[in-house]
């Protein structure tokens, strides 16, 4: 991209020159046009990345240049060099971010932040490599763990928290003297252990000047990791802004917009997602509803499509081809029919697809697509936005009791971001995690306005029966879980949600405004915090930790993951890490376990169950002993170029240099 970049500089300098422009405003424009080239680099390799994570996350350079030329063309134009380049580079920033992020699920949206905002500061050179290989792959090696000083953390908590603090002093030099003065001053760190919101605590004496706000997230990660994803949000929007932790709305009609003939939109499907009713809805709207195909693949199916699209090709008709993943062997002929298609055909055309992650689907329809993934957004707060963005002025106001509609609208638009969002909570929210769908709420919807408007008094136990045990309870199939459904729908839908200022928690964050106009409930919406706490829900603040831990190691891994296959910063090569790993594991790597001695030692017998476990994960253990001994002397040979290094080699010495 840069490359491409430096001729389309040199090419607007010769230009120029033909012009007889003077040769101080050509050298001029050609640095003028370095830094927004670099950056444009920059955020290409930042989206390239993404295909480590998903198959189906995959962009081309003409989609990307097209992107790009949008942003040159509208963004504001001003006569200062410098004020442009900045201009341009936020704009096409901003732009990007919105563009890709519609086509990454709920849970890749914070890791592309992350990654966005890693890959900006390293092309500002204001991110130590070093810090960032420490940051998320933690501390290697042996380390003696001191004697604890605290009476905080347990003794293994202490052991991990140590060996971070050690070998943090030992190779990043922002730390020099840290762990002497958080074992010295153990109680003032103890203040942020037992925050509810250590990431916006403040280091004790001067550290908190000292170190900047990355590593600050590195010593958070010592003594709190559960509360890294939320840290990561705030260093995302201190570093290039809070729109970028805000994905925007779904928006099928802007999606639609970024389309043409030659450029197929994707719905990626996840568990539980169904687009199609969104699609008719939208198709309604565009006055396409006759001049729709559909079918749904699978075996057979493949010449219908075909011919589906050879018919409205000419016709100017649109075609959904559902569940590409069940037509595996038929890709390699959609991609052919896409890459045949061209402008002369008839300009109302266009063609849908839909298909859950595969790495069967062609990656140059892929490139070349708008793809949209269809999911609940992320956060209370996020979903409650798109459900209220998404009204029409008729679904919102056109009652005939508009104040009691509005009102009671609030209390189940605020129930089904509630249920939805309590899957994150894993077994404390759900016994099982339900796919509640928009069309839940859809049914809902329609339910409420007529029941308002049938009746003089609002059926209030009505509303809880066909809310709790047929929209949504449909869906609910274990006992417990009908009992919550039930008890959390009467939170929101009784008498109390008519007054104003009625508490929906127990902080009083969340409560009914006045009947209003859409915007009105729009900007409440966006006053909201972003990451709302356990009491929303009516859970216990503690509900949150072992959720959060399971995040941060997902986004920490899927960053890794996404890392160069380089060395980290001016020390060791990556080689010669990965090497001396190899050394100090194969060195305290045991000798298997002598089975026959075990069996005699531990018997198995009737009253005696763990002693059969003991012996089975012996001997799966020595699996991996051995594994241990013969791999790690070969990895070693393989990085001196004494044997092949394998496939799996490779993955061995990637997952030992990731630690």
């Amino acid at each position: 991209m840069l490359a491409e970049a430096k001729i389309t500089g040199d090419e607007i300098a010769l230009r120029m020159k033909e012009s007889k422009v003077a040769e101080e405003e050509i050298d001029r424009t050609r640095a003028t046009f370095r830094p927004v080239a670099f950056r444009a680099q920059v955020l290409f390799f930042t989206i390239v990345d993404l295909a480590v994570i998903d198959p189906m996350y995959q962009y081309s350079l003409q989609w990307f240049s097209n992107l790009f030329g949008g942003s040159v063309d509208g963004s504001q134009k001003t006569p200062d060099a410098d004020n442009r380049i900045r201009i341009l580079n936020e704009h096409f920033t901003l732009s990007l971010y919105d563009n890709v992020c519609r086509s990454l699920f709920e849970k890749d949206k914070l890791l592309f932040s992350f990654k966005l905002t890693i890959n900006i500061m390293f092309g500002d050179n204001r991110m130590n490599a070093e810090e960032l290989r420490f940051f998320l792959a933690g501390p290697s090696g042996e380390v003696k763990i001191a004697p604890n000083p605290t009476d905080w953390l347990g003794d293994l908590e202490w052991s991990e928290t140590y060996r971070q603090l050690h070998v943090m002093e030992e190779k990043l030099e922002c730390f020099a003297g840290f762990e002497e003065f958080f074992i010295d001053n153990h109680k003032e760190f103890q203040k942020i252990f037992d925050s509810e919101t250590p990431q916006e605590c403040p280091l004790p004496g001067d550290w908190n000047n000292k170190l900047n706000s990355f590593q600050k997230m590195i010593v958070l990660k010592s003594i709190r990791p559960d509360k890294i994803t939320l840290a990561v949000q705030n260093f995302v929007i201190e570093q290039i802004g809070q729109q970028f932790v805000e994905p925007p709305t779904f928006n099928l009609a802007k999606s639609y917009k970024d389309s043409s003939i030659t450029t197929p939109l994707i719905f990626v499907l996840s568990v539980g997602s169904d687009p199609v009713a969104d699609f008719e809805r939208f198709a309604g709207d565009m006055n396409m509803t006759k001049k729709v195909d559909k079918i749904s693949l699978g075996r057979g199916q493949g010449p219908k499509a075909q011919q589906m699209i050879n018919d409205n090709l000419t016709r100017g008709g649109w075609v959904l081809l559902m569940n590409c993943h069940l037509a595996v062997s038929w890709m390699p002929v959609l991609e052919q029919i896409c890459e045949s298609m061209d402008d002369t055909k008839h300009r109302d055309f266009r063609l849908w697809l839909t298909s859950m992650p595969t790495p069967a689907f062609p990656v140059s329809v892929l490139q070349n697509s708008v793809k949209m993934t269809l999911e609940p957004p992320s956060g209370l707060k996020q979903n409650v936005l798109g459900t209220y963005d998404s009204l029409t002025e008729e679904q919102f106001g056109g009652c005939t009791k508009p104040e009691i509609y509005k009102m009671l609208l609030w209390g189940f638009c605020f129930f089904h971001a509630i249920v939805q969002d309590r899957r994150k909570f894993g077994p404390i929210g759900w016994n099982i995690a339900y796919a509640f769908t928009n069309e839940d709420l859809i049914v809902s919807r329609r339910q409420l306005k007529i029941f308002i408007e049938e009746y003089e008094l609002v059926p209030y136990k009505v509303l809880n029966y066909i809310g709790a045990e047929i929209n949504y309870g449909g869906r609910v199939t274990d006992d417990k879980d009908v009992r919550l459904i039930k008890t959390i729908l009467q939170t929101y839908m009784n008498e109390d949600m008519l007054t104003v200022g009625h508490k929906l928690s127990s902080s009083g964050l969340y409560y009914c405004i006045a009947p209003g106009e859409k915007e009105d409930y729009l900007e409440y919406i966006r006053s909201l915090p972003l990451n709302p706490k356990p009491e929303a829900f009516g859970l216990h603040n503690n509900a949150e930790i072992t959720t959060s831990q399971i995040a941060t190691q997902a986004l920490l891994e899927s960053m890794i993951a996404m890392q160069p296959k380089t060395s980290a910063g001016k020390g060791k090569s990556r080689e010669e890490i990965i090497g001396d790993q190899c050394k100090y594991l194969h060195s305290k790597t045991p000798q298997p376990f002598d089975l026959d001695f075990i069996q005699k030692k531990f018997p198995t017998s009737y009253t005696e169950s763990m002693n059969t476990v003991l012996l089975q994960e012996c001997v799966r253990y020595n699996k991996l002993l051995k594994d241990m001994q013969v791999q790690l002397p070969l990895i070693q040979r393989a990085l001196l170029g004494e044997v092949t290094m394998s496939e799996q080699l490779e993955v061995m010495a990637t997952a030992i240099f990731d630690n």
